[in-house]
């Protein structure tokens, strides 16, 4: 029985540490998903504006009830400071980063745009040390290969933006249902689109940095969740309103249309939402971003198979820098991890000073305990002055 709840106990112990990993390395695979299936809904002449409303219309219909339900004993009162933030966070992420992302895919095209994600930890990283949520001692090596991994990582953005190269076909594709990217596209705007990804990837950070701040405030994972997809719902509708002026243009029927608003509503705003809140109050915000290169994995291999994309060798060499300046920064992620850790440790036994009776105290393990210290038989005068 004692080796069997040893077992146990260690099991439980790696399942926790695996979590975090398990959950964000899952998202990859829904935002890879969604890539394509919004490359796919915006060349069949879907507005961007609404198709992210409709996405936050299923979202908030999804996660709403779940959150009334699950939370209903452990919401904390809303506050006008909170629902500011919110409003903010509704705005950051649903409205600026998805509609400028959308843009930018449709100016380029899906394998570009989620290689071009890799930015995202390297511009978290940035906003995080601003706002103090990193520390950074350039006298430390895991300091040092953070701001280096950070800079390697805008040199590669800057080399997909300013080399093409030739087209590498990783997968020959025959004479199926070809869409034609914009890549092909004799108008494409490869810079502009650049352009547009870059303001994309700064509202995605800034939302991971309020996030970070507001679930402080207001600790409903959950809940959140809902006021964020609901207030992206409002504000998309009316910015759709304002840009979309064809009320035709809103109909949508059993097409892949319905099948990107529901899924990226779904998955890449309901569920991640969530997960990554979870996932951000354990591990901080530019872990939950450490991972976007395997989405771009992803969406590469299935862009070519599915879209017939055409990978050019820049976005390949941008790519490989990129991965490299990010896991550069991760590494040092980790030591600060290992450091974090051996200092809690090292305070595992730290004297407190005395508690109300008098007596003074110690914390062995995380428990303080009273002890005893016998009475010295030395006398101490005092001389004055």
């Amino acid at each position: 029985m004692g080796d069997q709840s040893s077992c146990v106990a260690t099991l439980s112990k790696v399942l926790n540490k695996v979590k975090p990993y398990l959950a964000i390395v899952s998202l990859q695979f829904g935002f890879a998903g969604m890539y394509i299936l919004s490359t796919i809904s915006l060349k069949h002449g879907m507005s961007n504006y609404i198709l992210a409303t409709y996405r936050h219309v299923v979202a908030t219909i999804v996660i709403a009830p779940f959150a009334i339900v699950l939370e209903r004993k452990i919401r904390p009162k809303m506050t006008l400071p909170i629902f500011l933030r919110i409003v903010a966070l509704g705005f950051l992420e649903p409205v600026l980063d998805q509609n400028l992302y959308y843009m930018g895919m449709k100016l380029t095209n899906a394998t570009y745009s989620s290689a071009f994600v890799n930015m995202l930890p390297a511009v978290t990283f940035i906003l995080a040390v601003i706002f103090r949520l990193e520390k950074v001692d350039p006298k430390k090596i895991r300091s040092v290969a953070k701001i280096v991994g950070t800079l390697i990582t805008v040199l590669g953005a800057m080399v997909m933006t300013l080399y093409k190269g030739p087209i590498i076909n990783f997968i020959k594709s025959g004479g199926g249902a070809h869409y034609v990217t914009a890549g092909e596209s004799a108008d494409q705007h490869w810079v502009s689109g650049t352009i547009v990804l870059l303001g994309s990837i700064f509202g995605w950070s800034s939302f991971f940095i309020l996030q970070s701040f507001t679930l402080k405030k207001y600790p409903a994972e959950l809940s959140l969740t809902a006021w964020i997809c609901f207030m992206g719902m409002v504000q998309d509708g009316l910015l759709s309103l304002i840009m979309v002026r064809d009320f035709s243009a809103w109909k949508i029927g059993f097409d892949a249309r319905l099948l990107a608003a529901s899924y990226s509503g779904i998955v890449c705003s309901g569920i991640a939402y969530y997960v990554q809140g979870i996932v951000i109050r354990e591990r901080g915000p530019v872990f939950v971003t450490s991972f976007s290169p395997l989405c771009m994995i992803i969406t590469a291999g299935l862009g070519a198979f599915i879209l017939a994309e055409k990978v050019h060798l820049g976005s390949v060499l941008g790519a490989i820098i990129i991965v490299s300046g990010l896991y550069t920064v991760v590494w040092g992620k980790a030591k600060d991890g290992k450091q974090s850790e051996t200092d809690e440790k090292s305070n595992g036994l730290q004297e407190l000073p005395i508690t109300d009776n008098g007596r003074p105290m110690v914390a062995i393990d995380g428990t303080a305990k009273t002890i005893e210290i016998p009475a010295s038989n030395n006398t101490f005068g005092s001389r004055g002055t």
